[in-house]
């Protein structure tokens, strides 16, 4: 503390005669205020293009591994309303079926051309499949949800709310467009 400086010739000397030890250090430690200096990194980047495109590629990297953890059904990647088994035994039992309401869009379109044509027989040929088609899909989704909530409760316990809405829901979607995507064939059993 009150002592004076070592010469650069004093300091070669002391490191030269330490010994190499197995299992030792064999170096002096760091001053304090080199490692402090080592350690320092600004908070705010000087050179914020840069940041930025490393952000950009980070976030892109990041993205594209949890799109493809959700195609495939990995749970750490879904999202909060899809986990957990109750729902995975849902979107399974809703995917191992044909259900009307994913034809519901395809059929609109089909609907939206005809209504374009202005005769009677054409008019209403638009009012029975648009109304038609509204209310069997509604009777098939609930007709599912009632097979599935008793299959569900077999095995998982009673439902819970908001499935019956997600299993109606997955049920109007088309089978493509599903997320994330179907895990059973159709006429397979769900797990």
């Amino acid at each position: 503390m009150f002592g004076r400086k070592k010469t650069l010739n004093e300091e070669l000397a002391t490191s030269e005669a330490l010994d190499e030890r197995p299992g030792a250090k064999n170096r002096p430690t760091p001053k304090r205020r080199d490692q402090e200096a080592a350690n320092k990194r600004p908070l705010i980047v000087t050179d914020r293009k840069a940041a930025g495109k490393t952000d950009k590629v980070a976030r892109r990297e990041a993205q594209a591994k949890q799109r493809a953890g959700m195609m495939s059904g990995d749970e750490r990647y879904l999202a909060a309303r899809d986990k957990g088994p109750r729902r995975r035994f849902i979107r399974d039992s809703v995917d191992a079926r044909w259900n009307i309401g994913e034809f519901l869009l395809p059929i609109m379109l089909l609907v939206l051309l005809l209504s374009f044509v202005k005769t009677s027989w054409a008019l209403l040929l638009v009012f029975a499949l648009v109304y038609g088609l509204i209310a069997v899909s509604i009777l098939d989704s609930v007709l599912m949800w009632r097979r599935t909530r008793k299959k569900l409760e077999a095995k998982l316990g009673p439902p819970q709310k908001g499935e019956a809405f997600y299993a109606i829901m997955r049920a109007f979607q088309m089978r493509r467009t599903r997320m994330p995507k179907p895990q059973v064939a159709r006429g397979e059993a769900p797990r």
